[in-house]
């Protein structure tokens, strides 16, 4: 896997809680946030949002936080994928009918209701479930995450439906967070299709997250970055699931040091300056300091 070869685009996919809104306990560099902001709103920087909010939550965020407007939102946990055109988002439809395929007839109600069954499971609010994704919480008191994932494997089986389970921890809320989504509905194959759609070679592409349900990006052919305020146990299971995969190469863990912090938008930075070095001249001038 080789840089970034061209100078005139990038497809820059990005998580946001955690990765580019500094709501984890580590503390963000001042200057990062705008100097993130001024490098996506470049003519040649395609910027997609990589989350698992929903679509009313990802705007919140975006005024809250005064992120950049992207230009696409994989949304939902990989489950929706949105094109802004004129401040209007529209759905791309391609993607619904493709990850569509997996679950067959089977609805979101035939799906939730084995899982209900399950001790420490509870069903995630109505907003926060779609036609494609079945969310739960788990209490982290009552099994571990290889416990969960087993327990749902074994009440889903009898549907004979392609799923894959996302297993994620919300540290500030303490709770474990359960998605079950057609097998390619994934952050990463939603990438994919995304890079496809819009004709990036996949040397122009990077991404940025933080936390478990990005390691199957993290970990993958696709250039990217793991931001410094993630957790130890993420970044040992991000290594070793890239020594396993064979691309060490696509892997960047943004750092720490005396001169320059790697903490969310800025450790995104970090990783677009390691990938494509001829950005590096406008990110040192947006921000010298970080």
């Amino acid at each position: 896997m080789t840089p970034l070869q061209s100078a005139s685009t990038l497809l820059l996919c990005t998580d946001m809680d955690r990765t580019v809104i500094p709501n984890g306990t580590q503390p963000e560099h001042p200057q990062a946030r705008a100097a993130f902001k001024a490098f996506c709103q470049r003519p040649n920087v395609t910027l997609v949002y990589v989350t698992g909010r929903h679509l009313a939550l990802m705007k919140e965020a975006i005024h809250a936080y005064g992120l950049p407007q992207p230009d696409y939102a994989i949304t939902d946990v990989g489950t929706k994928i949105r094109h802004r055109q004129n401040g209007r988002w529209q759905a791309v439809e391609e993607w619904e009918t493709e990850i569509g395929q997996a679950w067959g007839n089977c609805q979101h109600d035939d799906i939730a209701q084995p899982l209900m069954q399950l001790d420490g499971l509870t069903l995630q609010e109505s907003e926060k479930q779609n036609t494609h994704k079945v969310s739960f919480y788990a209490d982290l008191s009552s099994a571990s995450e290889a416990d969960y994932l087993a327990r749902a494997e074994t009440a889903l089986a009898p549907l004979n439906i392609q799923t894959s389970l996302i297993w994620s921890i919300d540290e500030a809320a303490g709770v474990g967070l359960l998605d079950v989504l057609p097998q390619n509905a994934t952050k990463l194959h939603a990438i994919e299709f995304l890079q496809q759609q819009l004709d990036f070679a996949l040397a122009d592409v990077v991404f940025a997250g933080d936390s478990g349900n990005d390691l199957p990006v993290l970990t993958s052919r696709i250039q990217s970055v793991l931001v410094a305020n993630a957790s130890e146990d993420i970044k040992r299971q991000a290594w070793q699931e890239c020594l396993k995969n064979h691309t060490e190469a696509a892997f960047f863990q943004a750092q720490n040091t005396q001169d320059h912090n790697g903490n969310y938008s800025a450790g995104v930075l970090q990783g677009v300056a390691h990938y494509a070095p001829h950005f590096q001249s406008i990110l040192n001038e947006q921000a010298p300091a970080l």
